[in-house]
């Protein structure tokens, strides 16, 4: 019992560590011009409905990348604790395929986003960069 507490305080250290090395960039002023609140009103503004549905889209196939990765590295980390337990071995492979073809999935959704995106400008002669139409 207290080997699977050890166990588990030392998984949590590690993750803690490494979500904190992923931090770093940010809290050290690395991460390039983070716009203000300010800004992002003002942008939002002038935001046309495809630039928002854009964004949108890249936020969420973005969140669910990284939790792709996370379950790849979840099961990576399952995988190495496993002691020769087959159980926990076959579990892990699950879990690593899992994340891989959920992050074929994610690759191929933002690939026909773009193509989507690109082909609507083309055939509706729309541009839709800026929001202005070349059909007038």
């Amino acid at each position: 019992m207290k080997n699977l507490t050890t166990k588990k305080l030392v998984a949590g250290v590690m993750t803690l560590g490494v979500l904190s090395l992923l931090a770093v960039p940010v809290i050290v002023g690395a991460a390039g011009d983070v716009p203000k609140i300010g800004d992002l009103t003002d942008t939002l503004g002038e935001a046309t409905l495809t630039d928002l549905i854009k964004s949108i889209l890249q936020v969420i196939l973005g969140f669910l990348g990284v939790i792709a990765v996370l379950i790849i590295l979840w099961g990576g980390f399952i995988w190495m604790t496993a002691a020769g337990d087959d159980d926990k071995v076959s579990k892990a492979k699950q879990m690593i395929y899992s994340g891989i073809i959920g992050l074929v999935i994610i690759f191929a959704a933002y690939a026909i986003a773009s193509f989507v995106f690109s082909n609507l400008q083309t055939i509706t002669g729309a541009n839709l960069e800026n929001g202005a139409s070349t059909t007038e």
